[in-house]
């Protein structure tokens, strides 16, 4: 008898279970941007947060919760219900980066969510201070190899998205450079085209913009295509180093136990919104590039994860870098 209730129940449940997940959503949700409004990630999601919610047909309320290296806010989605009504914006610093800077980060990245779609990429551009002796890669690499002593690169700080993407370059050219780490972005611009600094890997659209404006020289994009935003800086690849790949991705992800009904839905209004060509064009010119449709799948987006986690987590080590 006491068996057959259980059962019946743990029935009820299923189909109670399934019936919400058809039916959602049902009231708001909300979207976590693990950084502070006004950013880059910030702006990205409030512009696919306006489309989803029509397309949803529900509002979608978008809320900064900034601290911790953007893991306060991936540990809040991390511990809420899985109802599919709290989402989250996830970049390769929350997800990535971070596993293997810190001894202890908050969350575990590849299972405590559960992954709705990659959404876009933000390749990073390789400048230098405009009166540097070299113009391209393979001169600036002969540059950095003759001045190790005295060459510095300068970051947004110790682990973020411009810092990285320098420490794997100079790994894989063999060098150890000085790197002098910045609260933010816009210093480390301003002391690049001030001479004070020797190269950075800055986000592509600052990088495209200052280079095209001859404040600095953009020596390559460090990604597998070059990019409309500045057409005639050629790749990492292209100058001959291949594999020195740095682009900032940018993901969806649900609590963890989440029906796959709601996974398909919100990941099926993400991938309408990017189609959409309003709102591609207003995400490109922010510098990013939009992923196609067949890298956009949660199952994509749960086997690329733990790849790159394993990927950033060679050079992190390699250079012995800790964010504690």
């Amino acid at each position: 008898m006491h068996r057959t209730i259980a059962a019946a129940a743990a029935v009820l449940i299923v189909i109670t279970g399934t019936a919400a997940a058809q039916d959602w959503p049902t009231r708001p949700i909300t979207l976590i941007v693990p950084f502070a409004a006004g950013g880059g990630v910030d702006v990205s999601a409030r512009i696919q947060a306006q489309r989803m919610s029509e397309l949803l047909g529900q509002s979608i309320i978008v809320e900064n919760v900034a601290a911790a290296a953007g893991m306060a806010g991936g540990q809040r989605v991390a511990k809420a219900a899985p109802d599919g009504y709290t989402f989250l914006i996830g970049n390769s610093g929350t997800h990535a980066y971070n596993q293997s800077l810190y001894k202890k980060p908050l969350y575990n990245a590849a299972t405590d969510f559960q992954p709705v779609g990659l959404m876009t990429e933000s390749p990073r551009a390789l400048i230098a201070r405009k009166d540097l002796p070299a113009s391209n890669l393979q001169e600036l690499i002969a540059y950095l190899k003759a001045n190790q002593k005295t060459a510095q690169f300068g970051s947004a700080g110790v682990g973020s998205g411009t810092h990285l993407p320098c420490v794997l370059l100079n790994l894989a050219i063999g060098v150890d450079i000085t790197h002098i780490p910045y609260r933010g972005e816009g210093p480390v611009m301003q002391d690049l085209i001030g001479g004070r600094l020797d190269y950075m890997c800055a986000t592509i659209q600052s990088g495209a913009a200052q280079a095209n404006e001859g404040n600095v020289k953009g020596i390559a994009v460090m990604a597998e295509k070059r990019v409309p935003i500045i057409p005639n800086l050629p790749t990492t690849g292209e100058q001959g180093l291949p594999g020195v790949e740095a682009s900032v991705w940018n993901a969806f992800f649900l609590p963890k136990g989440t029906p796959d009904a709601i996974v398909r839905k919100l990941n099926k209004a993400m991938s309408d919104t990017l189609d959409d060509p309003i709102v591609r064009k207003r995400l490109e010119e922010l510098g990013l590039e939009i992923v196609p449709p067949e890298r956009r799948s949660p199952e994509y987006l749960a086997k690329y994860l733990p790849e790159e986690i394993e990927r950033w987590a060679k050079p992190i080590h390699a250079a012995k870098i800790s964010a504690d």
